[in-house]
């Protein structure tokens, strides 16, 4: 009885340690609180690869601050290897702070869906599964709204030739990455994947939003 007792209790306290590890998050409903300076805004956006939309959006005029991490999932403080084993249900992505005065969030929101395939689901051309989604976590109903009707404009212009499957989502709590991770592309670029693959998603911004870099 002892031993079975001893057993239960180191059973008991491995369940304990690994809840604690894997915390499940409660759905929220309202999106989480951000502390920012006063006149700034929070955008969060998961469109592939945070490598890439991380330089993207470093490109800008009026961005303060950009982070690559991990939300939307059902893991507290999840690791790189974790979210990349497509279990915890976290997106890759990128959390934007920005001036508003001189970039709007519907100009960001423009720029994320111009340099991603919106039309793919769980993946962005070789990068596959659920944490390469594409989804815009809302900070408030204005950035919701403001989402929702963009993604409807796009679909009946028929934009991409294929619907549109972004997700629209309350911002929940947002996991910064890993600090290899941050401001990875201006570390690497001589490195393959940034030569190949983000190298033209920044050339494109620098062309195509020529206006709204930063000077």
């Amino acid at each position: 009885m002892k031993k079975m007792i001893a057993v239960l209790t180191l059973i008991t306290i491995s369940c304990q340690s690994k809840e604690k590890k894997e915390e499940l998050i409660s759905e929220n409903k309202e999106p989480v609180k951000m502390e920012v300076e006063k006149g700034l805004e929070v955008a969060t956006f998961g469109g592939g690869c945070f490598w890439c939309t991380e330089a993207i959006f470093l490109e800008l005029e009026g961005v303060k601050k950009v982070e690559s991490g991990y939300i939307g999932g059902k893991t507290a403080n999840p690791t790189y290897e974790e979210v990349s084993s497509g279990t915890t249900g976290h997106a890759e992505a990128t959390q934007i702070t920005f001036d508003p005065s001189k970039i709007s969030f519907g100009e960001l929101l423009e720029i994320f869906f111009a340099t991603h395939d919106p039309t793919t689901l769980n993946r962005q051309g070789a990068d596959v599964g659920t944490q390469y989604r594409s989804e815009v976590f809302y900070h408030n109903e204005a950035q919701k709204k403001i989402t929702e009707d963009y993604i409807k404009l796009l679909n009946q212009e028929n934009t991409f030739g294929k619907p549109v499957v972004t997700k629209v989502s309350v911002a929940s709590k947002f996991y910064v990455a890993e600090d290899y991770h941050q401001n990875y592309y201006a570390r690497n670029k001589e490195k393959s994947y940034c030569s190949y693959v983000i190298t033209p998603k920044v050339e494109k911004v620098r062309k195509q939003f020529s206006e709204k870099l930063k000077k």
